[in-house]
Parts: C-alpha cells; structure tokens; sequence
C-alpha cells in the first residue's frame, strides 16, 4: 500500500531504477526488460557460498546452467534504516553448510530470466511471495570459483509486516536481517588476507548478532553486500576491499 512507502524509499527505488551496472552497460537494455517483465505477482569451497542444493518436490526441475541469482531483498526498520534479508544455509546440505547467504541459487528449467530465479528460490526457500517484491535493479555480475556466473537482484519489501517466512527447512536453518549500511563500516569487521590462485586479496567478515543467533557473513555474500551498500549509499566503503579479481569477471 502506498501508505507504508516512505519518500526516502520511493526516491531510493526511482534511482536504483535508472542504474546502470558498470561492467556491461550494453546490459541496462535486457534488465530494464526482465524488470519490466516481472509479473507482479578460511576454507577456499567457502569463498563462493552458491550451492546446487538441488533440492524441489517437484523432480522435473534441474539446474541447466553455470548461471546462478540471488535475492538483495531490502526493507525500511522503523527508524527508517535500510535492512537486508539473509539466511543461515541448513546443515545437511553438501556445499556451504551452515554459512550464510543471500536467499537464492541455480538457474532452472523454465526460469524465464535472473529475477524470475532470484524470486523463485526466495520463495522456495523462505516463502517470500514474490507479488511482495519490487524488484528494482540488477547489479554488476560476480563470477564464482567454479565459474559459475551469479547475478544480484535488488528488490524492495514494501512494507515488512506482509511477509510471513516460512523456512524451507531442508535448505535453509535460519533467517535474519541486517542493517545494510554495516557492510560499509569498519565496524564488526575482520579481515583475513590470503593467497589464492597466486592473487593475494582479502576476505571479510563481517559480525552480527540478533536475538536468536550470532552470525558471520563473509566471502562472496559479503562481497555483493558491499556492493549493494555502495550502490545504495553512493559511496565506497570505510576499508580497503581487495576482493578476488575473478569475482569481478563479467559474463552477463
């Protein structure tokens, strides 16, 4: 309802609207139409957290491809701070149990394009309708160790007492939020340099606690995190990022 929408968050999403990711601008065109589109309705296997839980009731869907997307989904606190949805991925799953990730995964058969998969593993894994969503942009793409390409999808949660989480507990053990801002901020961080594939570059972690739980969110979920919040905030981080080159290969 347009009562719950805030100036500041209109304005927010008529900006990230126009957003143009800068590794591909050739791209704005195809996001502008799967947005418009949408029918509303340390260890080194850590370093990417985008599992292949392959994991549906319905086993007619597969994976089909090395391309993955996943759910920046964003809501106003009620002080008007900007918070993200995060989960704590289950323990039984075979890649990247119990870290936590961005809801999303792997694109499947009759995904249409990236929203249609970010909006889909949301709700099989968390139960957000995706008719709750306003997706309003889609970021620069960050390519995994195995090669598989990941594309972050920002959307809007208008107003966050419409959503109603139901865990999918065969993936997921745990959902939170977390203000966005902190992953700009050199507080609650650590950071860990390392070597990797004769790349030196730095891990970060980043600490949060709610009242059910403490967290860490690192490795590539911190990455896109950072990016999120300097393109959200319009300014870059308060450290040095250092990220992997290889998170940052196009291949959109």
């Amino acid at each position: 309802m347009a009562s719950n929408r805030s100036d500041s968050l209109i304005k927010l999403a008529e900006r990230l609207r126009h957003y143009s990711p800068s590794s591909n601008h050739s791209s704005k065109n195809n996001i502008n139409t799967q947005i418009h589109n949408q029918i509303p309705i340390i260890q080194k296997d850590g370093i990417d957290q985008i599992g292949n839980n392959n994991y549906s009731s319905n086993n007619s869907r597969r994976s089909i491809s090395n391309r993955a997307a996943v759910l920046v989904c964003l809501f106003e606190d009620q002080q008007g701070h900007l918070r993200v949805i995060l989960t704590k991925r289950a323990s039984t799953l075979s890649s990247h149990s119990g870290e936590v990730s961005l809801p999303g995964g792997k694109v499947e058969e009759g995904d249409a394009n990236d929203i249609e998969t970010a909006l889909r593993e949301a709700e099989e894994e968390i139960g957000l309708d995706r008719s709750l969503v306003d997706v309003v942009t889609v970021l620069e793409s960050f390519t995994g160790r195995k090669g598989i390409t990941v594309i972050p999808v920002v959307g809007i949660l208008w107003d966050r007492n419409t959503f109603n989480p139901k865990i999918n507990t065969a993936e997921v053990a745990a959902i939170f939020d977390a203000p966005l801002e902190m992953f700009l901020k050199d507080e609650n961080r650590q950071e860990k340099e390392l070597e990797y594939m004769g790349e030196k570059c730095v891990l970060h972690f980043f600490d949060h606690e709610t009242e059910n739980g403490k967290y860490i969110i690192w490795a590539l979920t911190a990455a896109i995190l950072i990016k999120a919040a300097s393109t959200v905030y319009q300014r870059p981080p308060g450290f040095q990022e250092r990220r992997l080159s290889f998170w940052s290969r196009s291949r959109q």
